[in-house]
Formats: structure tokens, C-alpha cells, sequence
């Protein structure tokens, strides 16, 4: 483990802190068949070069769910301060811990599965990760298309929306390809005729597992509460609201 100051630092959850991979891992559809392991780090325009731009950065990633608390909050910068200060040793110790994850679930006899950005957006594909372990399952939300079809078969990739007119230009490349884009809505569609960019909407608060393998459609996500006001989030570009904006 990374000794920060007097702070041992460990990387990767495996303890199902966040609940989307709570949910996922102990869906009927999966459960007891996998075992997911996740890295949380604080978001910034380094680590997740479109959370600006597109508006999600104070909405959804930084201070949703757990984000909101100032002690998670805390060690996600940690970690992401550890990635920026000595990026071989972080890696190192990523290697390490998913060395020692793989044995578990080989050991206990379940499919291990990994979400290295659970709210950031690093290629890790770049830094030869997921190549090292072609027996784990990875995958992650991205706002970067050319990512999309690029990576090893071992990773997989959904693309997330965001209405901003700066971003749109990645929108229409993702659009070009097969993956799952995800949109988050103030409230989930109910009318099963609804589309968004022209596709069906499914839920995708149930199962990331479920949302990988749905195809060409639109992953519907429910808002999760954050400390920015409604005034911020009506007139986000990030956050959809399915009873004003107009579907395609």
C-alpha cells in the first residue's frame, strides 16, 4: 500500500461502497457470479478532460451520492493527488492490488470484474492495464468517442451525454458507433414510446452488466442528489428533464 503522511492508501473497493456496483454485483442476473472491484477518484480536468465542458463535473461526478461527504470526498483527492504526484507508483500499486483481487475471485470461484473510473475518465488502455489482465472483465462510462471500438476486447466502454454545445461534437462521433450512451434524466421516462437521439430508453439504474451488453439504446439514469441547487440543475445541459426537451 501507498503510505501518505501517516495515511496507508489503498486503491481499489472491493467492499461494494458504491451502490450502482452494489446494485450490478448483487442483481438477480449476476448475483453471486461476479465480484466487482472499483476506483473512485476526484475528478478533474487532467483525469477527466470533458467534466467541465460538459457540465457534469458539480452535478453528478463530485458531489453525487457519496461525493457529498466530506470525508470520501477527502480520500478520492488522495488518490487522484497520488496519481498526479507519481504516476509509475500509483500504477505499480494498481497492478499489485488487481493481482491480489484476480486471486480472490479465483479463489471463491467468481468472474472478477473492474471499473477503473467510476468518476473519472483515464485511457487506461494507454498504460497497458487492461492488457495485463486479460481474464478480468473491465469497463467504464466515457465522454471521450474516439475511445469507443478502440479498446481490448477485455474493456468495454458506454458513452456519456451531455447537452452542451461544446460537447456535441463527441456526441455525433458516438452516435457513429454501437455503444450504450448513457443520458442522465431529472426523472426516468414512462411513456415507452419516448426516445432520445432517436433511441429507445432503457433503465439504467438496475444493472451496469445489463447496460453493457443493451446495444444501440439510450441508458436512462436517474438524477442522484447533490449539493447543487434545483436552479442549477434546471438549467444544466448535463441533467435532461423528459418533459421539456423535445426527443429526436
Amino acid at each position: 500500500m501507498h503510505i501518505k503522511g501517516s495515511v496507508i492508501l489503498k486503491l481499489l473497493d472491493t467492499g461494494k461502497a458504491n451502490t450502482k456496483i452494489k446494485k450490478t454485483e448483487l442483481h438477480s442476473s449476476v448475483k453471486k457470479a461476479v465480484r466487482i472491484a472499483s476506483l473512485s477518484l476526484m475528478p478533474d480536468e487532467i483525469i477527466c478532460p470533458w467534466c467541465v465542458k460538459a457540465g457534469c463535473k458539480n452535478l453528478c461526478l463530485q458531489e453525487s451520492g457519496r461525493g457529498r461527504f466530506d470525508n470520501v470526498a477527502q480520500g478520492r483527492q488522495r488518490k487522484t493527488d497520488f496519481w498526479h504526484a507519481d504516476k509509475q507508483a500509483f500504477l505499480a500499486q494498481l497492478i499489485r492490488e488487481l493481482e491480489n483481487f484476480e486471486k480472490l475471485c479465483i479463489k471463491t470461484n467468481v468472474k472478477p470484474i473492474v471499473r477503473l473510473n467510476v468518476i473519472s475518465d483515464i485511457q487506461w488502455e494507454n498504460h497497458g492495464i487492461p492488457q495485463l489482465f486479460p481474464n478480468i472483465t473491465f469497463y467504464d462510462y466515457t465522454k471521450l468517442a474516439q475511445r469507443l471500438d478502440k479498446t481490448p476486447d477485455n474493456y468495454r466502454l458506454m458513452f456519456s451525454y451531455s447537452g452542451t454545445k461544446a460537447y456535441q461534437p463527441q456526441v455525433k462521433r458516438a452516435l457513429k458507433t454501437d455503444a450504450p450512451i448513457s443520458v442522465v434524466f431529472t426523472e426516468l421516462p414512462t411513456n415507452p414510446n419516448y426516445r432520445f437521439l432517436g433511441r429507445s430508453v432503457i433503465d439504467g439504474d438496475q444493472s451496469d452488466l445489463i447496460n453493457l451488453n443493451a446495444g444501440k439504446v439510450i441508458i436512462g439514469l436517474k438524477y442522484k442528489r447533490t449539493k447543487a441547487s434545483s436552479q442549477a440543475i434546471e438549467q444544466s445541459d448535463f441533467v435532461i428533464n423528459p418533459n421539456i426537451i423535445a426527443t429526436a
